[in-house]
């Protein structure tokens, strides 16, 4: 059975931080790519990050460079999303997805077969 439960949003004030969690049944996250995704109220869900847990490959979108790492740990099989300096606009329910491996287009939401219930992050001022 395909599982993903997510973990650790909550909220925090600006310039705070937060570390998301996705753990996965194995077969899950087996030569697969695993991504975080985020829906704000009114907005399509985009895709934030994404790693391949075969070779570790990370992919970001360009509004989280440098602030948000993506990584994981094979052992639990769980992958994280460490998110810094937050933003107002980070606010949002954060989605762990699953697919085979990553494709260029990895950050589109419908190339995903997996999904988890989400998380939310809120960040105030």
């Amino acid at each position: 059975q395909v599982q993903l439960v997510e973990s650790g949003g909550g909220s925090v004030q600006a310039g705070g931080s937060l570390r998301l969690s996705c753990a996965a049944s194995a077969r899950t996250y087996s030569r697969n790519c695993m991504a975080w995704f985020r829906q704000a109220p009114g907005k399509e869900r985009g895709g934030v990050a994404a790693i391949s847990t075969d070779s570790g490959i990370t992919y970001y979108a360009d509004s989280v460079k440098g602030r948000f790492t993506i990584s994981q740990d094979n052992a639990k099989i769980t992958v994280y999303l460490q998110m810094n300096s937050l933003k107002l606009d980070d606010t949002a329910m954060y989605y762990c997805a699953a697919r085979g491996p990553c494709p260029s287009m990895w950050s589109r939401r419908d190339v995903y077969n997996y999904w988890g219930q989400g998380t939310q992050v809120t960040v105030s001022s």
